[in-house]
């Protein structure tokens, strides 16, 4: 009898051994795997205000600086304890951004900074959260980083085709000079004898010469920059469409070899016939 009591106790215990393991291993008790973050480089975001912005992989915005519009970094030393430099080594794994405008330039201290269409990338201090673009707008120089943008802000000397330095009021000397660009940093140009929505320059010829026409659509500008002011033409000898400030059709100067050039204030006449644009130009005049 006692052995048939052990025997039968021994089986309960097995039964109850196999039972818990299958408890054990049943679907009905998942454990909780940890999703990874396999974004890299630079991100797309959607900001309910800004539209599209560019930020890192963990969702901080990332920042302009239209002092950079030369393509080299120029927020140094304490500027940065406010404007921390962006560097990623990793490319963009986002879809939606063209791999060809991301890049990298190495810094005067051999430091290297992530850029966007040429433009050093930065965070700012006072975002403290994802999501957070407390920084744009700031100084009237920096602007949240975004891949849409009609035109840009640049804030540099102005140098003539003639090699010299230029105020904004164009007299001999030095200072920096707010003007547009366009989103890979090349400088823009009114031509003084256009009238409001017309080109009186490229009207009845199949040629744009050394002014060629600035196409793009209406798509965003920096905050300092009203979208209002924008509108675009139809330049019908050369068949192209034209953007337009405050009336005045826009061009490029093809003297202007590299970007943050801005030769083309001093031809026909020092800041007379090519003026730089800026958002302190009048309207237009009507035709």
């Amino acid at each position: 009898m006692l052995i048939y009591l052990k025997k039968n106790l021994l089986a309960v215990v097995c039964i109850a051994m196999v039972f818990t393991a299958c408890k054990k291993n049943s679907s009905d008790q998942p454990t909780t795997t940890p999703v990874p973050n396999n974004n890299k480089g630079i991100q797309l975001a959607t900001d309910a205000k800004f539209g599209s912005v560019l930020t890192d992989k963990d969702g901080k915005t990332l920042y302009f600086f239209a002092n950079d519009a030369g393509g080299t970094p120029t927020c140094t030393d304490g500027c940065e304890t406010a404007w921390p430099l962006y560097y990623s080594a990793d490319a963009s794994t986002d879809l939606n951004l063209n791999k060809a405008d991301v890049g990298e330039v190495t810094r005067t201290d051999g430091r290297k900074q992530s850029t966007y269409r040429g433009y050093p990338l930065y965070y700012f201090a006072g975002d403290a959260a994802k999501g957070d673009i407390k920084g744009d707008g700031v100084g009237g120089t920096w602007f949240v980083a975004k891949p849409d943008y009609s035109l840009m802000l640049a804030n540099a000397q102005l140098v003539g085709a003639d090699t010299k330095s230029y105020t904004s009021a164009y007299v001999e000397g030095t200072g920096l000079t707010k003007y547009f660009t366009d989103a890979f940093g090349r400088t823009l140009y009114t031509f003084a004898p256009d009238k409001n929505g017309v080109n009186n320059y490229t009207k009845g010829t199949t040629q744009e010469g050394i002014w060629p026409v600035y196409t793009s659509e209406i798509l965003n500008v920096p905050s300092v920059i009203a979208k209002t002011d924008l509108g675009v033409i139809t330049v019908a000898s050369v068949n192209k469409k034209q953007l337009t400030y405050k009336g005045w059709p826009l061009y490029y100067f093809v003297g202007d070899t590299k970007r943050g050039d801005n030769k083309g204030i001093t031809i026909g006449g020092i800041g007379t016939l090519w003026p730089y644009v800026s958002t302190t130009i009048t309207v237009a005049p009507a035709q």
